[in-house]
């Protein structure tokens, strides 16, 4: 198992899915950590799930907030740094997902979704870098199969992860020099409340969860954990060799052509 003991992470989108996994996940490995999303209420129930699997509590700073307000980003990092002296990983987990076409993406939702998926996570990468320049740290962007193969129907979506792709490919050869590593995961479908916060009801989804089995090779959808755990492994020392890389974590979905 990586080892991230005494490593101070930055995780956003921490109060649900994927965010949440990866703390609870960095939390039983030893880390200590900064948690942030909107909702306060979940946001403590992930701090509470992180308590039991093992971080002290006062080990977890929770920062509740927007984290495309750019106050809310300075006091994350500030805050970060006040109470643990440094940042060693940076988890840029938030994300929205919309259904839109060419034909029918409102450009108002078009805005929002390449806030959050894109636009916030370089603004937090900028605020982060200097600290993690200092312990050499790691950074790891959760991105989707839609950034490495097209769909139809959430256009947005998939342009703003290929953006996150590009972007960690980028600042991975920026950050290079400074032995700062940047990878992203890329998920396939997995079992969240995204899908269902994008407009999908109950019914919709589960015809969607029955539809994943065809569309991915192993024949099922993802859990959270099976994500957090590569997640993990990227920002540990275990992966020091590692950076610029786009790792699927998707069932085999991106090498999937149907006919």
């Amino acid at each position: 198992m990586p080892d991230l003991t005494g490593k101070v992470a930055i995780i956003t989108g921490a109060s649900s899915g994927i965010g949440k996994g990866t703390a609870v996940e960095f939390a039983q490995l030893g880390a200590h950590l900064a948690l942030t999303g909107r909702n306060q209420e979940n946001l403590q129930a992930t701090a509470t799930a992180c308590v039991e699997a093992g971080a002290p509590q006062d080990k977890i700073l929770i920062v509740t907030g927007d984290i495309c307000d750019e106050q809310v980003q300075k006091n994350l990092v500030e805050q970060t740094v006040q109470k643990f002296g440094r940042i060693d990983v940076l988890v840029n987990s938030a994300g929205v997902i919309l259904k839109g076409t060419i034909e029918t993406t409102d450009m108002s939702e078009y805005d929002r979704m390449m806030d959050i998926n894109a636009r916030c996570v370089v603004a937090l990468t900028q605020l982060c870098v200097p600290h993690l320049t200092v312990t050499k740290g790691a950074i790891v962007n959760v991105s989707s199969v839609t950034g490495m193969r097209a769909f139809p129907g959430v256009l947005a979506y998939c342009m703003s992860k290929a953006a996150i792709d590009q972007f960690t490919r980028c600042v991975a050869l920026e950050l290079a020099s400074k032995q700062i590593r940047v990878n992203s995961v890329n998920p396939g479908v997995v079992v969240t409340e995204l899908h269902k916060r994008g407009g999908m009801n109950e019914e919709e989804y589960a015809k969607f969860l029955e539809h994943s089995k065809s569309t991915h090779a192993l024949g099922r959808a993802g859990e959270t954990s099976e994500v957090a755990k590569t997640i993990a492994f990227l920002a540990s020392s275990d992966a020091s060799f590692i950076t610029g890389a786009q790792i699927p974590v998707d069932g085999g979905r991106h090498a999937m052509c149907p006919r």
